[in-house]
């Protein structure tokens, strides 16, 4: 790149930056040592609670209408919902499972937007689709197998569910802002409601909103502001510099960089299933996204 792009090599080390910072989401999860739920409650109640002077400023300039107002609440109750699944998946299932098959938001994403839109996908997008189930297939099958089956299994399952949350989240957003919410307005009233929606989850489910030690409210509130507030506005503000289509696909080192760090930090080291699953997975996540699965 030459010396005349120096925003260009600025937004290319933010990008970086951000995609480092997503990638220790689950080990600050995982450290944190507390129920998925909780960690997920806290998560959105610390990000929103930094967040609010700025979002009170936004909803001024871009106030929320009937025509942007329901397209948010649900978005934040699906990001409510992906932050719990799958932040429970981390507890079930190994990093590197839980990482990959949330990251096969994309494809829900494709899914979705044909069913809506009434768009049927090209060959190159089915065919990603197809290979990305028959990897979720290969990991899901070998934890049946394998040592504390059902708890990997319901890992599994969760973050599936978290994927498939995540997709509708992001298309529900979208709408939003096309309602004429700005993105700083809809990210924190989004971020408010999804810690709402797990709010009552804790005592239904007979955990503790409290009873942790220190450390694991510090890395809950690291979770907040490295994965969360650095990891998802670096992102966004990536989206605004490149091609949507090269950022998704840099999204998808996320689960090398956790899988990694799983295996630096907790020694966790994943099984061989694991890792070719892994690897048929992103492989479809990425055909689907070159194919043009995001684009609507």
């Amino acid at each position: 790149m030459s010396e005349g792009h120096p925003e260009r090599r600025r937004a290319l080390l933010i990008l970086l930056l951000a995609l480092l910072a997503m990638s220790g989401a689950a080990i600050f999860a995982r450290l944190a040592d507390a129920p998925g739920v909780v960690v997920a409650l806290w998560r959105m109640l610390i990000a929103a609670a930094i967040l609010a002077p700025w979002t009170l400023a936004a909803l001024r300039r871009t106030p929320l209408t009937r025509h942007n107002a329901p397209a948010t609440i649900v978005a934040g109750v699906l990001l409510g919902i992906h932050f719990a699944t799958w932040i429970s998946a981390l507890k079930l299932t190994t990093i590197a499972a839980a990482v990959t098959l949330v990251s096969t938001s994309p494809l829900w994403v494709t899914l979705m937007a044909w069913m809506l839109w009434r768009r049927a996908p090209t060959l190159g997008v089915l065919s990603g689709v197809l290979l990305a189930v028959a990897g979720g297939a290969v990991i899901a099958f070998w934890d049946v197998g394998g040592e504390g089956a059902q708890r990997a299994l319901l890992g599994d399952g969760l973050a599936l569910l978290g994927a498939i949350a995540m997709a509708g989240y992001l298309l529900l957003g979208r709408a939003a802002q096309h309602g004429g919410l700005s993105l700083s307005a809809y990210v924190g009233v989004a971020y408010s409601v999804a810690a709402l929606t797990v709010l009552p989850l804790p005592a239904i489910l007979g955990e503790s909103y409290t009873d942790y030690p220190t450390a694991a409210f510090a890395w809950m509130a690291l979770l907040a502001v490295v994965p969360q507030l650095v990891g998802h506005t670096g992102i966004n503000h990536a989206m605004t510099r490149f091609n949507a289509v090269f950022v998704s696909t840099d999204t998808l080192s996320e689960p090398i960089g956790a899988a990694l760090l799983a295996l630096l930090i907790f020694s966790e080291v994943p099984s061989g299933a694991t890792i070719v699953g892994a690897l048929i997975v992103l492989a479809g996540v990425f055909l689907t996204i070159r194919s043009g699965g995001l684009e609507r």
